[in-house]
């Protein structure tokens, strides 16, 4: 009989509590605040909501992005428990509507989208994520009876798994609707607060021109507690530490990407990375691109200042000491980035790369803390395809200290004696040959101040790692005639090696491949022992020798656990349930209650 591992009762558990606060304290730092003009933290009063993810908050992205949770604050529910007072409600109503009709109008199309490709809903709601509408009218009157100066403009957008993402408005662009409706609310609140409620970068440039707007924070996706996190940044109760992992664009095109990704050449199977090694904020330093908003940027509440910092040497490793002080008014931490600008020589390079990073605790004005950055010298090899190794070529390497890519200052001069090789593998993939990699143009050598610290490295502390690659295994043999458990293997009477050369080839193929129930190779629909899991290995062994599955998770999703299931009184598991996204599985009216065990 099958064993099933889960709660018979609805209560909210201790542990799903004490997760949740840890959730909620660690998700307010992840906010990155663009811009502020001293609006943000607000305090708790009126404010008027609006924004197509004011009530319909995404809390994760599509497919492997979107997790299964009782249910999901959004972000006027985070506004009142935090004591505001949402005085658009009216407009709120209405946005309401608009949502579930087009939900209704999207939920019709899939299933006739299925019925035409033969498909079942649940995979044409992966292929085909819901995209959330351009917000509901707002008009003057709207506006003019909101009763306070305060406004809060959500934006959202779905992404993720399923679906590539459009340079189109309403995803990488404004709705046209949105950008008309932030110019009105400019006109008439004297604090506007945007809130970007997206999975990914946006182009910006339409927002940064509308004169009025107070703040940008961005949000992102913080699951089921989102509105709750939210509002904590929004008062202050947490100062936003989060610092940008992508170089926010000016402009689409100014992506190396822009015009193959995709659907923009109409091939949305191959994407070729022509950037090569100037990948992400190493392209828009090496071709001379400006950023709206570089990678590792991040504003906060109060302020901070760097001090001289100071370098130290031992053998391989490199460590950065950098004094660091809040000179603001209120406590924060701060984000200590450290990049490495190598020595031109035969390999490409990009301009500089972030080796190493640093949190601060949460420093009260005045405070200094000493943030230590460490890495080891190899840490700044770059790839030879002729040497088949990794290498550090002779000359200078720059150490850049800051708080983002586009903020850094010399903090030090590692001197390396002589090239050296500190990985020695081998070239076991042929060139392409399809692909024809940018080249930047050359840029002017970085130079470096004569009062910054020089150190030498020598290429004698920096060993080379040669790695020896195995080939082809000679099969596993056993001389045990019975067979082998995997009580065995635990107490040592036999290894893991001579269970498997036991094994047939159906038994081993299973294992390869996991367990699929009903048939589906569907995520989130493939675990015996965890519905809702992404997958798990074949039970195939758990009866003839004692190995048991061992559950996936599915990337941010985690186990993707089903909220509801049912099995028969053998403890089989029942069909119905399962959620993708908006659809869910209804469970056979043939299996009720009487007749089996939820």
């Amino acid at each position: 009989m099958a064993k099933i591992f889960a709660s018979r009762s609805p209560e909210v558990t201790q542990s799903e509590l004490d997760h949740s606060a840890v959730s909620r304290a660690l998700a307010g730092e992840c906010v990155v605040l663009l811009e502020n003009d001293g609006t943000l933290p607000l305090q708790p009063g009126k404010v008027a909501l609006y924004g197509n993810g004011a009530r319909q908050t995404v809390k994760g992205g599509t497919g492997s992005g979107d997790v299964n949770t009782r249910g999901s604050v959004n972000i006027e529910q985070g506004l009142e428990s935090a004591g505001f007072t949402v005085t658009s409600k009216g407009w709120l109503d209405r946005q309401d509507a608009l949502f579930a009709k087009s939900k209704q109008d999207y939920l019709a199309w899939i299933a006739q989208r299925a019925k035409e490709r033969g498909s079942s809903e649940f995979v044409a709601t992966f292929c085909n994520p819901y995209q959330i509408p351009a917000p509901t009218a707002l008009t003057d009157m709207d506006a003019a009876s909101a009763g306070t100066d305060t406004a809060i403009y959500v934006i959202s957008r779905t992404s993720g798994e399923g679906a590539d993402r459009f340079n189109k408005r309403g995803d990488y662009l404004l709705f046209a609707e949105e950008k008309a409706q932030l110019e009105l609310l400019a006109e008439h609140f004297a604090k506007l607060v945007v809130v970007l409620n997206v999975g990914g970068v946006m182009d910006l440039s339409e927002l940064k021109a509308i004169r009025g707007v107070s703040a940008v924070l961005l949000m992102g996706q913080l699951g089921n507690i989102g509105g709750d996190v939210l509002a904590d940044v929004l008062t202050g109760k947490v100062n936003p530490s989060g610092k940008l992992t992508n170089t926010w664009a000016k402009r689409y095109e100014d992506y190396p990407s822009a015009a193959t990704f995709s659907h923009n050449n109409g091939n949305i199977d191959d994407e070729y990375y022509t950037e090569d090694i100037y990948v992400g904020y190493r392209w828009f330093d090496a071709f001379g691109v400006e950023p709206l908003y570089p990678f590792g940027f991040g504003r906060s509440y109060t302020s901070f200042s760097l001090g001289a910092a100071a370098t130290k040497v031992d053998g391989e490793k490199v460590s950065v000491t950098v004094p660091v002080k809040n000179t603001g008014s209120v406590a924060g931490k701060e984000v200590v980035q450290l990049y490495v600008s190598a020595p031109r020589g035969e390999l490409k390079k990009p301009y500089q790369e972030l080796v190493c990073f640093g949190k601060t605790g949460l420093l009260a004005p005045g405070d200094t803390e000493n943030v230590v950055l460490s890495f080891s010298t190899r840490d700044m090899a770059s790839y030879s395809p002729e040497r088949a190794a990794w290498v550090l070529e002779v000359g200078g390497y720059v150490l850049r200290v800051g708080t983002s890519s586009r903020d850094t200052v010399p903090a030090a001069v590692l001197t390396l004696d002589k090239t050296a090789e500190t990985e020695a593998v081998r070239n076991l993939f042929g060139d392409p040959g399809e692909m024809e990699a940018m080249t930047p143009p050359d840029l002017a050598p970085v130079t470096v101040d004569e009062l910054v610290p020089r150190l030498s490295i020598r290429a004698a502390d920096v060993p080379t790692r040669r790695h020896v690659y195995q080939g082809a295994r000679k099969p596993f043999v056993t001389s045990h005639s019975g067979t082998i458990m995997l009580d065995d293997v635990r107490s040592g009477k036999c290894s893991a090696e001579e269970l498997v050369a036991q094994l047939t080839v159906e038994e081993l193929a299973e294992l390869c491949v996991g367990t699929a129930r009903g048939g589906s190779s569907v995520v989130g629909n493939a675990s015996f022992t965890v519905p809702g899991a992404a997958g798990d290995t074949s039970q195939v062994l758990t009866a003839s020798r004692g190995v048991r599955g061992l559950i996936f998770a599915d990337g941010p999703a985690g186990l993707r656990l089903q909220p509801v299931f049912k099995t028969d009184k053998q403890g089989k598991l029942l069909p119905g349930g399962s959620v993708m996204g908006d659809i869910i599985e209804p469970f056979d009216p043939k299996y009720t209650d009487e007749n089996s065990d939820t």
